[in-house]
């Protein structure tokens, strides 16, 4: 499935963190460490806040963070360093700005800091005004910290000095699948692209669905699954990522957060989630790359504003499927595999949480679609080389 989940002798997360919410809490109370002392991961944090009936986060000492981090290797930057890195965070170096603060590429090599291996980054400052938080900010770094797949973005460092908080990133060449789907000065991604992003991504939730202490993403949607210069899709922004539930447990119980027209319902009635919450989140953007549209876009007429809704009674009638497929494939993909694709969103976006697949079995059933192609040529598109430093 890939490369193992990382894991270091460091002090444990619980002795850390206390026992608030940076403890690894299933239903939000308990320590996940105290009762599972042998576990092979440490305690990771929830992403929690004052309306999840817990304590406030206790914000762990620079040094203690270090220390936790030994060994995982990632690395602790300066303030200075990342100045360097990006040029003073020039406006010219300037990517783009989302929930938790504007992002910069930069540089870093053995000149700016000893034994970094020399290559582009992508350098995201915490907005201590912004959506996103300390806690976030922290459950990033902990988890990428943590687990290695080569469908996560790497975290390379961070930097924890007075009130800076920043995150420091394997630079991702082509940006989000966001921009590629939706953006009218973005060419159409051609079929056999949008099928290799959907089982990048597929088998990066596979990985964190499957680790040796399970972890629900949370917010898996376009923006966040961001592409190499190979269109190789890897999961960003953990900043909403939960430990899963425990053996004796069905679901983790938390306020309810994400993105409206991605969460599963029952997620959005409950507030339980589980592993198949993300499947749903999952069918949604698979829906996205089959029909190009918004999972909700108000400027549409009232019956197609809601993406699952509108297309989701399709997806098994062939007959009425191609209705939904984005026009702009000009018809360059293989029925076989379209028509495939769309009866895997369909199980996906079950009401029913139980009748979702995993996300194992989403991978098995998509990669084989790769090599349908009912005779068919697409079209040439010319990939311009990434941008370089």
């Amino acid at each position: 499935m890939g490369k193992k989940t990382t894991t270091s002798s460091s002090p444990s997360w619980s002795s850390l963190f206390g026992l608030g919410c940076f403890t690894s809490s299933h239903s939000d109370g308990g320590s996940a460490a105290a009762k599972n002392p042998g576990t092979p991961l440490p305690a990771r944090p929830s992403s929690c806040n004052s309306n999840d009936g817990v304590a406030a986060a206790v914000m762990p000492s620079p040094e203690d963070l270090s220390q936790s981090l030994a060994g995982s290797g990632v690395e602790a930057f300066t303030v200075e360093e990342l100045r360097r890195a990006t040029r003073d965070f020039s406006v010219s170096n300037f990517v783009g700005e989302g929930g938790f603060g504007p992002v910069y590429k930069g540089y870093v090599d053995e000149r700016l800091k000893p034994g970094v291996r020399a290559q582009a980054v992508a350098v995201k400052l915490l907005d201590l005004e912004g959506s996103q938080g300390h806690k976030e900010w922290l459950a990033e770094v902990i988890f990428l910290g943590q687990l290695r797949h080569h469908h996560l973005v790497k975290l390379i460092g961070y930097c924890y000095e007075d009130e800076h908080r920043l995150l420091v990133y394997e630079f991702m060449a082509r940006g989000s699948l966001e921009k590629h789907l939706f953006k009218k000065y973005s060419a159409s991604l051609p079929w056999s692209t949008r099928l290799k992003i959907a089982i990048g991504a597929a088998r990066g939730l596979a990985f964190l669905h499957e680790a040796a202490k399970p972890v629900i993403y949370r917010d898996f949607k376009t923006s966040n699954i961001l592409l190499n210069s190979d269109y190789e899709a890897k999961l960003s922004d953990f900043g909403l990522a939960k430990d899963g539930p425990q053996e004796d447990e069905t679901h983790v119980s938390t306020r309810v957060m994400g993105t409206q027209g991605y969460a599963a319902p029952e997620y959005i009635m409950t507030g339980h989630l589980t592993t198949k919450s993300d499947v749903y989140s999952y069918g949604v953007v698979l829906l996205e790359l089959l029909t190009g549209r918004k999972a909700v876009d108000k400027k549409r007429p009232p019956r197609e504003q809601n993406l699952v809704e509108w297309a989701r009674p399709c997806l098994h009638d062939s007959r009425r499927l191609n209705r939904v497929i984005d026009k702009s494939l000009n018809g360059q993909y293989s029925t076989r595999a379209v028509q495939k694709a769309a009866a895997i969103a369909y199980q996906c976006l079950s009401v029913s949480p139980k009748s979702r697949p995993r996300m194992s079995a989403v991978v098995e059933a998509l990669e084989p679609l790769l090599a349908m192609d009912d005779g068919i040529v697409e079209p040439f598109v010319y990939m311009a080389p990434p941008e370089s430093k």
